[in-house]
């Protein structure tokens, strides 16, 4: 809630400053400056991120990154829809990161979602918005938003509203009224007369009107794009080679650095005595840094040895003593303190649990620091040459970026360019709040005189991460004689709680759910499906524990706690249908069921599993129904909530980063275990499609995979699963 602070208080501080008058200045100028970036010698900018060229080459100027979600494509569709742009002619580009281009539909979608405030938030002006997110560096990429909130609230608004101002020029040059014209494919068409006018044509002229903020969008009976399957935009690049990713990257007398910091968080460099890389051929310089030491090269081989060769001292910051058992303790002993940080609830929980009859259930669960695990690990490229800096890589958010290159450089914001590429996975780990390696490459920039590329180890990746935080819950809850539950407790611990933002999905008479905040030494952040992972397995897994306890069907007994007629019951009623809930399966099999709202969409997986020889669990079959509004491009949409899906399990199976004496323990692939494909199981994922405010899709096919599984285990094995990853206990 402290970016809703931070948001609200700029704002507050600009109209008490300037007034609304200054405010409108302010984006109007900023809109000049981001038509002046875009227009190029042929093109015609409209509200910032559309540029109509006089060949008709549509451009759209993305504010978010293409980390292979796909979402540029689904933009794209979702401007065609609006614009009734020729598809052959309509082309995505990175945005460029500078605060002009700052992501307007991003604060306001995130402001609405966040303060439950949609009415108020939806009336502020679009100048004190466009302000506010100028002000934030907003220009990221993450919580599932590209396109229900830059797609629903920008995209769509400027195409239809492009449209309307095309249409318009076209009715004058043509003499006609506005109403005897229609558009097809990139033309305005007069049926009349037989007479069409190109976009291209129109675009100098329709450029100089006002756009309409309102315009009329197109209803879903007549969609063209929205909803069907198109090809995505970025996978010809990917297949042939010619995308390029921050690794691939590369200049003329560029050279290459490797960086090793301090093993335990906190820790400083203390000395390291440079002789030993500096005799490694091809080695050319060892820059200290506040905790860490980067060894640069002629090439990524030769620094590599260089670091190795070093024997840096570093401190650890007086966290020496820190281990998993040990942040697991000092989290039981907060709960045990009963003194909450925050709390969110209705009812009276200790009269539900004193009430004659109750049976009471309680159970603790516990989970790891998850690393995000993505393909290409860290690789900046910086040029600092006449007083400019020039980085190039694949982030989260270019523009926060740029600004903390050039705070590190010490140097003018407008004296530094960032250059958005393509990102080889991320899953909120390219945050820069969260990671360290645009203030290292921007700093080593600065002490040499050639571009240099600085990539992390793939060891370094793991040991210095930002990590989903280690939690831990304790919850107890009380079913009625009526067989329903009367009362829950749900106490958690961990750095923050998230509980705004993960509804609790069933209805019951009293509920209390309580944060304690525990913060350790390690960097967390933003992982995928955020919070939802972690209040998703334990809502869910208690859920079935509460069935167990009455007697009940964990499926009948999610339905006596949902609403009739709702959103939730819907899904929940397919998912069973669909993977054949309740019929006979093979000895030693189990079904699991789990369902979790996040980011504004309802999940629900089926999961089938059983246990191989050596006692590890195979997951046979995975069902998803996943209500999220509407869907653009359903091809794409199976492929996100498959990769949840699979990303859920692996979590669950197999991955842990684990902390003794204050350091990481895992270092690659060899002790972080991620699921493999011998390993993936068959998936079936259906749409609903409910008419709903659309939803994200990035991330809420993660958080149900955990609990279905560990629930369906229980169900071959009898025996509960509180505690990832289950490899780990198999093991023990």
């Amino acid at each position: 809630m402290g970016m809703i602070r931070r948001t609200f208080l700029i704002g507050g501080a600009a109209i008490v400053g300037g007034g609304i008058f200054a405010i409108k200045y302010a984006d109007g100028s900023a809109r000049s400056a981001a038509a002046a970036m875009t227009n190029g010698k042929d093109g015609h900018n409209f509200a910032t991120w559309l540029r109509i060229a006089a060949d008709d080459t549509v451009t759209l100027f993305s504010p978010h990154t293409d980390i292979g979600q796909g979402s540029n494509t689904g933009l794209a569709q979702m401007l065609a829809e609006e614009l009734d742009a020729d598809w052959a002619k309509i082309q995505v580009v990175s945005a460029p990161a500078e605060s002009p281009f700052a992501n307007v539909a991003l604060g306001r979608g995130f402001l609405a979602m966040m303060t439950g405030a949609p009415g108020i938030v939806g009336a502020l002006p679009e100048s004190m918005l466009s302000m506010i997110a100028r002000s934030m560096n907003l220009q990221i990429t993450g919580g599932s938003s590209a396109l229900r909130f830059t797609g629903q609230k920008s995209v769509r608004v400027i195409g239809a509203a492009t449209r309307t101002a095309l249409v318009d020029t076209a009715a004058g040059k043509l003499g006609v009224p506005a109403a005897e014209l229609t558009t097809a494919d990139g033309k305005v068409v007069h049926a009349k007369s037989g007479r069409t006018l190109r976009y291209g044509e129109l675009a100098a002229d329709a450029a100089t009107r006002s756009l309409d903020s309102s315009p009329k969008l197109r209803e879903a009976k007549d969609y063209r794009y929205i909803g069907k399957s198109v090809p995505r935009l970025d996978l010809p690049a990917k297949v042939d080679g010619s995308a390029q990713y921050g690794m691939d990257f590369s200049l003329p007398d560029m050279r290459v650095a490797t960086v090793m910091a301090a093993p335990v968080r906190g820790g400083k460099l203390v000395s390291v005595d440079p002789a030993p890389a500096m005799a490694i051929a091809g080695v050319e310089k060892v820059i200290k840094l506040d905790a860490a030491v980067v060894v640069v090269a002629k090439g990524y081989w030769q620094a590599i040895k260089g670091l190795r060769a070093l024997t840096p001292k570093f401190s650890d910051g007086g966290n020496g003593g820190i281990s998993s058992a040990s942040i697991f303790a000092e989290q039981d002993k907060l709960r045990a303190a009963n003194k909450p940080d925050s709390k969110v609830g209705d009812g009276d929980v200790d009269a539900g649990f004193k009430a004659v009859g109750v049976k009471m259930v309680e159970a603790d669960y516990r989970l790891p620091f998850l690393h995000h695990a993505m393909m290409e690990p860290f690789a900046l490229t910086a040029h600092h040459k006449d007083g400019k800096l020039d980085v190039w890589g694949g982030m989260q958010d270019p523009l926060a970026s740029k600004m903390g290159a050039a705070t590190a450089a010490g140097i003018a914001a407008d004296k530094v360019t960032f250059h958005p590429m393509l990102i080889g996975g991320s899953f909120g780990r390219r945050l820069p709040m969260y990671m360290e390696i645009v203030d290292q490459v921007a700093r080593v920039a600065m002490q040499v005189p050639y571009p240099v590329k600085l990539i992390w180890t793939r060891e370094e990746e793991v040991a210095q991460g930002a990590y989903r935080p280690q939690s831990s819950a304790s919850i107890k809850g009380a079913i009625g004689k009526d067989g329903k539950v009367a009362a829950l407790q749900y106490d958690f611990a961990q750095p923050e709680d998230g509980l705004n933002e993960i509804p609790f999905l069933y209805d019951l008479p009293a509920l209390t759910r309580r944060h304690f905040k525990q913060v350790s030494n390690q960097t967390v952040g933003a992982w995928r499906s955020v919070n939802a992972t972690q209040h998703g397995f334990y809502a869910e897994s208690f859920m079935d524990e509460l069935a167990h306890a009455a007697g009940v069907d964990p499926f009948e007994f999610r339905k006596r706690h949902l609403k009739p007629g709702s959103r939730h019951l819907a899904v929940l009623e397919a998912v069973a249908k669909r993977s054949g809930w309740g019929t006979p399966l093979p000895a030693g099999v189990g079904r699991g069921i789990a369902m979790v709202e996040s980011f504004g969409t309802i999940a629900a997986h089926v999961i089938e599993a059983t246990l191989k020889d050596d006692g590890t669990p195979k997951v046979i079959k995975v069902t998803a129904v996943v209500d999220c509004g509407t869907v653009v491009n359903p091809r794409n949409a199976e492929a996100q909530v498959m990769g949840g899906i699979v990303m859920g399990l692996s979590t669950a199976i197999g991955e842990a980063i684990t902390l003794d004496k204050g350091a990481v323990q895992q270092s690659n692939f060899s002790d972080y275990a991620v699921l493999k494909l011998a390993d993936a199981p068959a998936v079936d994922v259906h749409f609903i499609s409910s008419g709903h405010e659309m939803g994200g899709l990035g991330e809420p096919g993660l958080p149900p995979a955990a609990p279905a599984l560990a629930n369906a285990l229980f169900a071959a094995t009898g025996k509960r699963v509180r505690q990832l990853p289950i490899l780990a206990q198999a093991k023990a």
